[in-house]
C-alpha cells in the first residue's frame, strides 16, 4: 500500500513540474499577417467605337460653297440658264445651229469682197434707191466696180434720163464717170444691162463731190437686168 501512495505523489509531482517547466518556456507562434495593401488597378481598354462615338463630329468645309474662295460659275449642273438671247432659241436643236447662219453669211460677204464668189440668192426684180443727198458741188464723181466674182456685169448710168455712158464694164478696179449737176433736182440712175455668169448683177459705187469729199458709199445685188439703182440729187 505505501508503495502505491508513493508511486501516486511521484507521479503528481512529475506532472506539476513538467506543466511548470513548460509554461514557462512555451511562446506561442503568432499567426502569419496578410498585407492590406491596395491592389493596383488593371488599366481598363476603351472601346476605339465608343471612343468615336463620344467625340463631337467634324464637318469638313467645301470650298466649292464659299463664293469668297471659289465664286460660282454660271456654268455649275442646276445653275438657271439666262433667257437672254441674241438668237431664236430651239432646246431641240444642236445648240451650234444658231451660230452657222452667221457664220455662213461672213464667209459669203468676205469671199464677194475678194472678188471670189458672185451672189446667187434671188434676182431683185424691183428698182432700188441709194439714197437722197443735197450739195452745192459742180458735179460727182461716181466710180463703179464689180464686188463680186468677175463674170461680165454691164451698167448703163444717166442723168435725168440723159445717157451719160451706154454701157460699162465691171471688173475688180474702180471705174470713174463724171456727171454734171443741175441747179436744183437731180435723178442719177445706174441701170442692170445683164446678170452676170454666175449670178445676178452685183456693183459697188462710191459717189466724190468735186471737192474730192465722198458723198456716199453703197452697192446693189443680184439686180435683174433692167431695173436701176438710184441716186436722188438736190444741187443748192
Amino acid at each position: 500500500m505505501k508503495h502505491i501512495l508513493f508511486f501516486i505523489l511521484f507521479f503528481a509531482a512529475v506532472t506539476v513540474s513538467a506543466q511548470s517547466e513548460f509554461g514557462t518556456k512555451f511562446k506561442p507562434i503568432p499567426a502569419p499577417k496578410f498585407s492590406t495593401k491596395k491592389k493596383t488597378p488593371i488599366p481598363q481598354v476603351k472601346d476605339p467605337a465608343t471612343e468615336t462615338a463620344d467625340m463631337p463630329s467634324i464637318k469638313t468645309p467645301n470650298v466649292f460653297d464659299n463664293t469668297s474662295i471659289t465664286p460660282k460659275s454660271q456654268l455649275q449642273v442646276g445653275a438657271e440658264k439666262s433667257k437672254f438671247s441674241m438668237y431664236q432659241q430651239n432646246d431641240f436643236a444642236n445648240p451650234g445651229d444658231q451660230y452657222v447662219d452667221k457664220m455662213e453669211k461672213d464667209l459669203d460677204k468676205a469671199l464677194k469682197d475678194a472678188g471670189l464668189k458672185e451672189g446667187r440668192g434671188t434676182l431683185v426684180k424691183s428698182n432700188i434707191s441709194l439714197g437722197d443727198f443735197k450739195t452745192k458741188s459742180e458735179y460727182f464723181i461716181v466710180k463703179f466696180r464689180d464686188f463680186g466674182a468677175i463674170d461680165g456685169d454691164l451698167v448703163k448710168v444717166s442723168s435725168n434720163d440723159v445717157v451719160i455712158q451706154e454701157r460699162i464694164l465691171l471688173d475688180s478696179n474702180y471705174k470713174d464717170v463724171k456727171i454734171n449737176l443741175t441747179q436744183g433736182f437731180n435723178k442719177l440712175d445706174f441701170e442692170a444691162l445683164n446678170i452676170g455668169a454666175l449670178g445676178g448683177n452685183t456693183a459697188e459705187i462710191r459717189v466724190y463731190d468735186d471737192k474730192g469729199q465722198l458723198v456716199t458709199n453703197d452697192y446693189w445685188n443680184n439686180l435683174a437686168a433692167g431695173f436701176r439703182a438710184t441716186i436722188i440729187v438736190t444741187k443748192e
